[in-house]
């Protein structure tokens, strides 16, 4: 009976999204106890790695950030890559319209951002926070609502949500760079060339590939870029069909992705989410950072993809999402501003001030949970009594 159960929970679409509500409340009820301390001492703990003298040197809460975080990107990477060669991302007519509201969904939120934090030089690096939507989160909240959302739906918000984290990909990859060390930077060529030959040659063994994207892992986080594009990077040179006719890239992502969904992001979660509350009053959430972050996720993501979504439909440059109507949209634009996962990390990159931090936590959550209950509450007005749709999505 207990096993059923746990089978019937992680077969359901919701359960990434549901765990990871879980892991944030854990970590939320543990900083506010009296294991707070050691729950904090822990994520301090240094944990080294050398060789002659060599190697890293970092607590856990960045081996969790820089070192699991990796791996979450090379989930990411390849579904990129997946989609891009025989999915979603494939054909231009069916990417217009969410990743023009994904442009949105990221412009407007930083500009909220800006709007509290512009003249403040201590937060207004952190611009970039509000802008990212975290997809298991929001797909978990899209499949509570089940078969009375039109299946469009979800195409549309998995095409943004995918679009939107390429756009954090390239943002991280921009902004969020620490010094640089060129010589690490060369030196991260080297396995990148041998991944270039071995996907030339179509490799069907994913165990040397690996390895090498381990090694330029390493070199890329010595070199200031931060290291989880390494793991993108290497995902992209995943053979999506080798020399057998099989495919190492689905096989991969297969294996992968319930580690992904059900212990690395749930860990990332249970690190990052830890707001400490004591001494916390309500005018602390109307300070300019964690305001900004809020008040972006909320409703600059509002405003960002449901004003791009209804100029490029009303302008006749695309189309609805077959079965859906205005309502659904706008419950899918709350939806997207769950920023959770992508917002936590990118504001570990932003600030190493760990009462900065405690903002960002407070906004991150503040808004991802308004957002949270806003999208479904909408989505489930907008589906009450209708029959979901089983066509595709379809825009021009």
């Amino acid at each position: 009976m207990l096993l059923r159960a746990i089978d019937r929970f992680f077969s359901h679409e919701a359960s990434g999204g549901i765990l990871l509500m879980l892991s944030a409340l854990a970590a939320l009820l543990v900083a506010n106890s009296p294991l707070s301390s050691g729950y904090h001492e822990t994520l301090g703990t240094y944990l080294a790695v050398t060789f002659g003298g060599e190697g890293l040197q970092k607590p856990l809460i960045l081996w969790i950030n820089d070192g699991l975080m990796a791996i979450f990107f090379f989930l990411i990477g390849l579904e990129l890559k997946r989609e891009m060669l025989e999915g979603k991302l494939k054909n231009p007519k069916d990417v217009m319209l969410p990743g023009m509201a994904a442009v949105g969904g990221m412009v407007l939120p930083a500009l909220v951002f800006l709007w509290f934090n512009i003249s403040i030089p201590e937060t207004v690096g952190g611009w970039a926070i509000p802008a990212a939507t975290d997809i298991a989160f929001a797909l978990g909240i899209l499949a509570l609502i089940g078969s009375r959302a039109p299946a469009s739906l979800k195409v549309f918000l998995l095409t943004l949500a995918i679009l939107d984290d390429l756009g954090a990909i390239v943002i991280i990859a921009l902004f969020y760079t620490a010094e640089l060390k060129v010589h690490y930077l060369m030196m991260a060529l080297m396995p990148l060339a041998a991944l270039a030959w071995l996907n030339m040659r179509g490799q069907h063994r994913m165990a040397p590939m690996i390895l090498l994207g381990a090694i330029m892992w390493f070199f890329v986080l010595k070199s200031g870029v931060h290291a989880t594009l390494a793991g993108v990077v290497t995902a992209f040179f995943i053979p999506l069909t080798d020399k057998w006719g099989k495919s190492p890239l689905h096989s991969l992502e297969h294996a992968l992705a319930p580690y992904v969904l059900y212990l690395i992001v749930p860990i990332f979660a249970f690190a990052n989410a830890g707001v400490v509350l004591q001494g916390l009053t309500f005018s602390d959430l109307l300070a300019p950072l964690p305001m900004g972050i809020a008040l972006g996720l909320i409703i600059g993501k509002q405003v960002g993809v449901f004003g791009v979504t209804w100029l490029m439909v009303k302008s006749g440059l695309a189309r609805m999402p077959t079965g859906a109507n205005w309502l659904h949209i706008y419950g899918i634009a709350c939806l997207a501003g769950i920023g959770f996962t992508m917002s936590l990390f990118i504001g570990g990159l932003s600030y190493s001030d760990q009462t900065l931090m405690n903002e960002v936590r407070l906004g991150v959550l503040s808004g991802s949970a308004v957002s949270a209950v806003l999208g479904f509450m909408v989505l489930r007005m907008a589906s009450r009594g209708q029959v979901a749709e089983k066509a595709p999505m379809a825009a021009e």
